[in-house]
C-alpha cells in the first residue's frame, strides 16, 4: 500500500505547509508568549502655528485611526480569524499551537534537542502531532527531518524499547503502517525521549533526539482546543 496515495496521507502534506508558518516562533523550547502585534501611534507631520485648528483635527483623525488599526490588529492575531497558527501554551520542549480559519487544526510540535553527527548544515527538524476535527483526523504524526533523504530508504523512530519504521519522502516522514500512529503516541506518552534515525539521499545516516518532557501536557491542551 502506498501511504501517500491515501486522503489522509495528502491531508498530512497540506498540513505541513500550514506548519512552516511555525517557523518564525522558534526554536523551542524558547517559545514564550506570543507577541501583542499592537501597533505604534502614526507620526504625523508637525503643523504651522497658523493651522492649529487643523493640526488639532489632525491628532483627533490620528488617534481614530490608530485606534482603528490597533483594534484590527489585534482582531488578526486571533487564531479563531486569522487561520494562522499561534503558540496558545507550552510545556516543557513542547508548544501547544492552534489556527482556525475555515476550520480548526491543532499542533502538538517539537524540535530535537540534539542532532548527529553535529556541525552538519541541515534546515530546522521537528516533529508535530495534528489534529482536524473537520477531517476526523487525530494524532497524525509528521516528522520534518530538514534535508533530502532518498524517497523509500530506510528510516526509523525509537523510543525506549519501542520501534516503529518510517516512511520517507524528500525532506518529511511519517508512520509507515498508519495503523501504528496510535501505540507510537502511547509509547511516546510513556517514553523520555524519541530518536529519529534516517539515511540522507547521499546515504549518511542522521539522528535527530527529541525530549518528551512536556509531550502529554500538550497533548491534552490540543485535544481540548480541537475537541
Amino acid at each position: 500500500m502506498n501511504p501517500f496515495s491515501s486522503p489522509s496521507r495528502r491531508l498530512d502534506r497540506n498540513s505541513l505547509l500550514l506548519c512552516f508558518a511555525l517557523l518564525p516562533l522558534l526554536p523551542l523550547p524558547v517559545l514564550g508568549a506570543v507577541p501583542s502585534g499592537t501597533p505604534s501611534a502614526t507620526a504625523h507631520k508637525d503643523m504651522s502655528a497658523s493651522h492649529g485648528a487643523l493640526q488639532h483635527e489632525a491628532r483627533a483623525v490620528s488617534a481614530k485611526h490608530a485606534e482603528k488599526t490597533k483594534t484590527e490588529d489585534t482582531k488578526s492575531s486571533d487564531p479563531k480569524k486569522s487561520g494562522k497558527p499561534m503558540l496558545v501554551a507550552s510545556f516543557g520542549e513542547w508548544g501547544a499551537y492552534l489556527a482556525q480559519g475555515k476550520d480548526k487544526t491543532c499542533y502538538a510540535l517539537a524540535m530535537p534537542k540534539e542532532r548527529q553527527p553535529g556541525g552538519l548544515k541541515r534546515d530546522p527538524a521537528y516533529i508535530f502531532i495534528s489534529q482536524r476535527p473537520a477531517e476526523n483526523v487525530r494524532n497524525e504524526i509528521s516528522i520534518i527531518m530538514g534535508f533530502p533523504m532518498k524517497d523509500g530508504s530506510s528510516a526509523k523512530a525509537e523510543i525506549g524499547n519501542a520501534r516503529f519504521d518510517l516512511v520517507v519522502k524528500g525532506t518529511n516522514a511519517w508512520v509507515k503502517n498508519p495503523a501504528e500512529e496510535t501505540p507510537f503516541i502511547e509509547a511516546l506518552k510513556r517514553g523520555s525521549k524519541l530518536v529519529i534515525s534516517a539515511p540522507s539521499i547521499k546515504g549518511h545516516v542522521t539522528t535527530d533526539i527529541y525530549s518528551l518532557g512536556g509531550l502529554s501536557q500538550a497533548l491534552e491542551r490540543v485535544q481540548k482546543d480541537c475537541s
